[in-house]
This record gives C-alpha cells, structure tokens and sequence, in this order.
C-alpha cells in the first residue's frame, strides 16, 4: 500500500496525517474548507474538493470523523466512499461510532469487493502526536494484518479485538472505564478542596500510589491550572457515552455510573461547554459547590 485516503483532518486526524507521510504513504485528504487544512498540505498531503476525488485511487481509506451521522454521510450519501473506490480497496473507519453503522459499512463493503475495518483509537491528541495510539481493531483477521503497516505509523498498542463491530466495542469500554476514572478524579479535588487541602501537594501524593490513572496524569495538572483546552472535545465524550449506554441498553446491562457522568456532561453541554476538554467536568463541581 502507498496511496492512502483520509477523510477527517481534525485534531486527531492532522497528527495522523503527518505520522503516515513520515512512515512515507503518499497522503490524499479531503475536508470541507481547505484553508483548515493548509499546514498539511504544506506537509506533503494532497488536497482534493471532493471525497469522490480524495479516494478514487487510494489502496487503502481512513476515516475519523465527528459523530455518526458524519460516518453515515461520509459512507453512503451522494458522492460516498462505498461508490468511490476500486475493488479491493481497505476502508478503514477509526472514528468512535456505532458498532451496527461500522456493521452496516462492512455489509455493503462485501458485496463490492472491499476490505472493512473498524479501527477506533484511544490515548488522545498527544497520542496522535507523537505516534503512540492505541488501536483496537475489528474485521477479518488478514485485512487487520494487511493494514499492520498503516497502523504501526498512527500508533504503537495495537490489538485485534475480534470481528467487525469488536474494535468499537473495545473502545466503548475503553470510555466507560475513563468517565469513572475521571469522575473520581473529580469528585476527589471536590473533596479536598472543600476540606482545605492544598490540591497540588495533594495530586503529587496520590500520583504514584493506587489512585493513580493516566486521566489523573493527564488531566489532573490541567485542572489545578484551569486549562480546559481540548484534547478530546466534552461534545464527542458524550456521543461516545450515549453509543455506550444504547449498546449496554440492548444487552440488558445497567451502567449506572456512566449514566450519572453522562448526564452532568450533558449539563455542562447545555450551559455552553461542548467544544472544551473532558476535564471540563470539573465545571460540574464547582458549580454545586456554589450552590
């Protein structure tokens, strides 16, 4: 493989563009306004005005897209990348969406001859920087082992999780265990900030013994500082944890953790705070304290 499609240059994607053209794969993207995308260009991707163009004779597509109903449009509405590209191509969807929409891609994919992945990833916008992402992968095994090359570019944990469907899945569960673990975070700062400890001698204390989490490393600095700059956006947290919430729902499992994270999020989203990072939760907090 050497020509590579790739639809979704955002936080995340910009960084994997540039790890994919190092690893030297000639990088064809598309995205709505090119003006956003102009630094990569200047990297070495080439640029086209539409998907159709993006993707016509690429060996292999990469989507990380918003939220579903962008997966859906980006799939199968007019001028599509099921309708786009030649037999045989790898259509490899790394956005966190439903496992039936991925499904559903792979169905189509079948009858037209192509390779489908689902291939989500995990360890945030400093992961896609420096390369080291963790990729949880779903889809026949010899398509996973095909595409190794690409994956090994973007990251450096990378597992397959079973059939199509399972990498989305495994990163579900992945959100799950993070809005526990940050929720904690964040009821404990609550905690002692109310009993009058000092935050950061509390933060260096518990770091390296059993409270310690890669959300805590991650974000609890950010939180003492009041830097809510997202690495991850508050908005796609919350589309993750409602894909979660619907798959346990169908399996008869009550996540009554997530559900209660879930729903101060939406809180904070309704008062404005979509576009900051997960560790904006914090806002939550200080808000009933001020109550």
């Amino acid at each position: 493989m050497k020509k590579i499609g790739f639809i979704g240059v955002g936080i995340m994607g910009k960084s994997m563009v540039r790890n994919l053209i190092k690893a030297g794969f000639e990088l064809h993207i598309y995205a709505r306004t090119k003006s956003k995308v102009e630094d990569v260009v200047n990297e070495g991707a080439i640029f086209h005005d539409s998907i159709a163009e993006c993707v016509k004779e690429c060996e292999a597509v990469i989507t990380i897209v918003g939220f579903p109903v962008d997966v859906e449009e980006v799939y199968f509405d007019k001028g599509n990348i099921l309708d786009s590209v030649q037999q045989g191509t790898y259509l490899i969807d790394m956005t966190t969406t439903s496992p039936m929409l991925d499904q559903k891609i792979a169905e189509e994919g079948k009858k037209k001859g192509l390779h489908v992945l689902d291939a989500p990833v995990t360890g945030g916008d400093i992961g896609a920087k420096n390369g080291t992402l963790s990729i949880l992968v779903g889809g026949e095994k010899a398509d996973y082992e095909a595409c190794m090359p690409l994956f090994e570019a973007m990251g450096t944990n990378i597992n397959y999780q079973g059939g199509i469907g399972c990498g989305q899945h495994a990163k579900l569960a992945n959100q799950i265990m993070i809005a526990g673990t940050l929720s904690g975070v964040c009821e404990a700062f609550t905690y002692a900030k109310a009993k009058g400890l000092d935050l950061q001698t509390l933060l260096d204390s518990v770091s390296t013994g059993a409270a310690g989490s890669k959300q805590l490393d991650t974000f609890g600095p950010k939180i003492l500082e009041g830097d809510y700059a997202p690495g991850f956006f508050m908005k796609h947290f919350i589309k993750d944890m409602k894909l979660a919430l619907t798959e346990a729902n169908m399996s008869n499992i009550n996540l009554d953790v997530l559900s209660q994270v879930l729903a101060n999020y939406e809180l904070l989203q309704a008062e404005g705070y979509g576009e900051l990072g997960t560790q904006a939760l914090i806002k939550y907090y200080e808000e009933e304290m001020e109550e």
